[in-house]
């Protein structure tokens, strides 16, 4: 089994507190993305906490330096798992881990744009990270990328001490080849946000996915 991310990109509050209370039934995981976070802040988090008690929600912060400072208040307000650049180095990464022991709350390793992402993976999660996150940036798929290569070689070295993380186009049509190889955790977005009925999409990845 594994467990499915919704991914609430918008910048309006509303909005997003409206599409949460469309999915949240259908999803384990509701992330507040990168974007939401910096523009609502953590308000927007405490919303969502309040609403929705008996779903993880992830702060996507990406933190990049000052580790365990940035994120020490996102786990005191609700925050399940806050996540944090691989490329922001080590120190930082058990600065995020430091916070998230605080609160007995997750750390998620982002790996988009680390060159060697199985070395840092297995460093990571023996500094006591319990997420991979292998990324596949908006950017990067507008190249052409996805994210199985990194999956394979990421699940056969930390899959068994670690859950990993998919995030990059994933859609119905390919969450099950996601979970055979290896995620615990499946990121959707646009293939939830975007659809018509975003309850219904939701539904039919998380079924999938369970």
């Amino acid at each position: 089994m594994a467990l499915t991310q919704m991914a609430l990109d918008s910048l309006d509050f509303d909005a997003t507190v409206a599409l949460a209370e469309k999915v949240a039934p259908h999803v384990d995981i509701l992330e507040i993305g990168t974007p939401c976070i910096k523009h609502n802040g953590i308000k927007l988090l405490e919303t969502l906490r309040a609403k929705f008690p008996n779903n993880l929600i992830l702060v996507d912060l990406k933190t990049m330096d000052a580790g365990e400072y940035e994120a020490e208040p996102f786990y005191k307000a609700g925050g399940d798992i806050c996540t944090v650049l691989g490329a922001s180095g080590i120190a930082t990464i058990k600065g995020v881990i430091a916070a998230a022991k605080k609160y007995g709350k997750e750390v998620q390793v982002d790996m988009i744009n680390v060159d060697d992402k199985v070395a840092l993976a297995k460093e990571c999660v023996a500094a006591g990270a319990q997420i991979i996150g292998v990324h596949t940036g908006l950017d990067a798929q507008a190249a052409g990328h996805t994210p199985f290569a990194d999956l394979t070689a990421i699940s056969a070295a930390v899959g068994g001490s670690a859950k990993i993380s998919v995030a990059g186009g994933i859609k119905a049509n390919t969450t099950q080849q996601v979970k055979d190889a290896g995620a615990a955790i499946i990121v959707a977005g646009a293939a939830i946000y975007g659809a018509a009925d975003p309850a219904a999409a939701a539904a039919e990845i998380t079924g999938i996915a369970h």
